[in-house]
């Protein structure tokens, strides 16, 4: 498809005049404009129309770099191409519409909308585990109709690591792979708050202490169990009593009757997600054992429903938001042609009923 932006053909042409032949010569893109200026292509239209985001030095290097090869936009083109900006994907490796309803996921997309109002990039949602759906997503990015990519929530083997490898665009990771390396990625300090909630636990004189773990192909929640393992070791008790579930309340009311049926004495739980916790409180209740008396309860995330249990969920808070805002950002700089570094966000303990600094009816 020749380039929108250019003025003229792409591709040499003779004319002939009486019995010479003289060819035309090439006309410079816009692509080639955005390859010298060493920028990517959005970065090179917004500076040829003077649009805003557009750093001083990346707006020199695409005006000298127009100069050198002789490139004109003309004005048909330059009209379309200021009616409108260009966008980013966010792609997730799910296929239920309920995701959007999801507390974690509507504060991550919170943050990315605001990080992109500031900028001229729209956004593109797409649910995508099925085949169906990545093959939609690998048509879209092959379009070039999108200038970058944020993916979120993927497992050990998920096809969309393969998406990613072979876009030329950008690509963002919300969190690290479970496997390989990723160049850019925004995560949260998953092992240290683990370790953290666990520390809790132990201070408070818990001993007999469980956890429920998140799917085992996903690297947050590998990443917990190693935090409450590192725990566990400092403390010189076995890191044993596990269960794993889907990071669904129904998922953690399950493992906790796993739990307690297999382990009776257990004196205390952390729940890689704070639906799991409060999921495991519901079971404890049904099974008569008082919180935070006979056991403490410590989630993950720091959700609205960890304020409305009862008692009130002690939990590992990660800003959620700003999960978001600083991958959508991250894009925005690659886009922009800058080399953005990963991105750890930290976590903090804030200490609700379910668990208490001491132990309670002692």
């Amino acid at each position: 498809m020749p380039d929108p932006t250019a003025a003229g053909p792409v591709d040499r042409r003779e004319r002939t005049f009486g019995d010479s032949r003289i060819e035309a010569p090439k006309v410079p893109t816009l692509d080639e404009v955005a390859r010298r200026a060493g920028v990517s292509r959005s970065v090179a239209s917004r500076a040829m129309n003077n649009a805003r985001n557009v750093s001083p030095a990346k707006r020199e290097a695409v005006a000298r770099a127009a100069s050198e090869l002789g490139y004109v936009p003309n004005a048909t083109a330059r009209a379309l191409a200021t009616s409108t900006g260009g966008s980013v994907v966010l792609a997730v490796s799910d296929d239920d519409p309920a995701l959007y309803g999801d507390p974690f996921f509507s504060q991550v997309l919170v943050g990315v909308a605001t990080a992109l109002d500031r900028s001229e990039l729209d956004l593109t949602l797409m649910l995508a585990s099925s085949a169906r759906s990545q093959a939609r997503l690998e048509r879209l990015l092959r379009s070039r109709r999108s200038d970058g990519v944020m993916l979120m929530a993927l497992r050990g083997d998920d096809p969309l690591n393969r998406v990613a490898a072979a876009t030329e665009l950008p690509v963002v990771l919300g969190g690290r792979p479970l496997h390989g390396e990723a160049r850019w990625y925004v995560d949260v300090d998953n092992r240290g708050g683990a370790r953290t909630a666990t520390e809790h636990l132990l201070r408070s004189g818990r001993r007999r202490i469980a956890t429920i773990g998140g799917p085992t192909d996903l690297q947050a929640a590998v990443a917990r169990y190693q935090g409450f393992a590192d725990a566990m070791a400092v403390g010189r008790l076995d890191a044993d009593i596990v269960e794993h579930a889907d990071f669904t309340y129904e998922g953690g009311a399950r493992a906790m009757a796993r739990l307690l049926a297999a382990h009776p004495d257990i004196d205390g739980v952390f729940a890689a997600s704070d639906n799991m916790a409060a999921g495991a409180l519901r079971a404890l209740k049904e099974a008569g054992r008082r919180v935070p008396e006979d056991v403490a309860v410590v989630g993950f995330d720091d959700l609205e429903i960890a304020r409305r249990t009862e008692p009130p969920l002690t939990t590992v808070s990660q800003p959620i938001r700003a999960l978001g805002q600083e991958m959508a950002t991250m894009l925005v700089r690659l886009i922009d042609g800058e080399s953005p570094t990963p991105v750890i966000l930290p976590t903090h303990l804030v200490v609700r009923g379910s668990a208490p600094g001491e132990r309670g009816g002692e």
